[in-house]
């Protein structure tokens, strides 16, 4: 994969292309690991609101426009209520159940339902590749997401629990993941036209700050000693997390989308969970089982065959070609 960097002019601009994903990995690290000291509404919500306020502060400085009218506002509170409270929400209370990495990966197989949703909306090709993608990601994800006794008793149908199987799924926090994952998708379909009526930096730090609200009134609502157990460790992790994992992270990504290089960063998707992965066996010792080992590394290539299939396609189609050249030209090198 070549990277598009010739029209960047930021210093060290290939660290700074892989840094959103760096970020985003690790947050979620820094995310898992200040859970036990207070409530998973309210991290969600100080991970977005201070973001949302910094990126509308550096559009304003950067003269960009505020949204214009009714239709551009709805757009973004759809956006909002969806990648922000939704997205955030189920992100932040599956994270009191699964690891930083695990989690990590869930999320980011949400272009398997984005490769289906523009399927759907706007008929974009997936083409042999893409599909090939899908059917191991979903694979993938069910070895990861299910229990490894539902997994085992495929193997094994005499030793089949249903209810432990059961009672197991719904204590666990993966499928929180995948409706984080579902509503990150339906949030990435939505950014074709919220874009449509309004500058993306701009739209993208008012739904953060309009997302972030509603989490907030519910943590207000539901949850107490929000903040009372956290340690200065904790407080710098959930700045790390606003901070690096959304304002900084959010701004380089449409950097250098405007600059150009945005197949390049959806090239570059698959290194947030290996990031995630990385730091939460470092700094928090998650260990997957063998089942979800597996299933990682099915939808890490999932997730790769997906967002490169286009690439694929036609290197594929350019090989063919110059095989069917070279064949015209042995051929008739054979008949003088």
């Amino acid at each position: 994969m070549q990277l598009k960097l010739t029209n960047s002019k930021l210093p060290l601009a290939p660290l700074l292309l892989i840094a959103p994903f760096f970020f985003w990995g690790t947050a979620m690290v820094a995310m898992k690991g200040v859970i036990p000291q207070t409530t998973p509404f309210f991290m969600a919500a100080i991970r977005i609101l201070p973001a949302g306020i910094l990126l509308l502060l550096i559009g304003m400085l950067q003269g960009r426009p505020q949204p214009q009218n009714k239709l551009a506002w709805l757009w973004i509170l759809l956006f909002a209520l969806i990648d922000g409270a939704l997205f955030q929400g189920f992100l932040a209370q599956g994270l009191v159940k699964t690891g930083a990495g695990l989690g990590s990966v869930m999320i980011d197989s949400q272009p398997l339902a984005v490769a289906i949703l523009s399927l759907w909306l706007f008929q974009e090709r997936i083409r042999f590749w893409g599909w090939l993608g899908l059917g191991i990601g979903v694979f993938g994800i069910s070895l990861i997401g299910l229990p490894d006794e539902w997994i085992s008793s495929l193997l094994h149908p005499e030793t089949i629990q249903i209810s432990l199987g059961m009672d197991t799924f719904s204590q666990s926090g993966e499928w929180l993941m995948l409706l984080a994952s579902l509503s990150m998708a339906v949030g990435t379909v939505l950014v074709r036209w919220v874009c449509k009526y309004n500058d993306p930096v701009m739209a993208t730090g008012w739904h953060l700050i309009l997302g972030g609200i509603p989490l907030l009134a519910i943590s207000a609502g539901v949850e107490s000693q929000q903040w009372v157990n956290i340690d200065q460790y904790g407080w710098i992790a959930m700045g790390y997390a606003a901070v690096f994992g959304s304002a900084i992270a959010y701004g380089l990504f449409f950097y250098f989308a405007s600059s150009g290089n945005l197949t390049s960063l959806s090239a570059l998707t698959f290194l947030t969970p290996i990031f995630a992965l990385l730091f939460g066996n470092l700094f928090l010792g998650e260990i997957l089982s063998r089942l979800q080992s597996i299933g990682v590394g099915l939808t890490l290539v999932s997730i790769y065959l997906i967002n490169q299939r286009d690439v694929l396609a036609e290197r594929l189609n350019f090989s063919s070609s110059r095989q069917e050249v070279f064949s015209n030209i042995t051929t008739r090198n054979l008949l003088k």
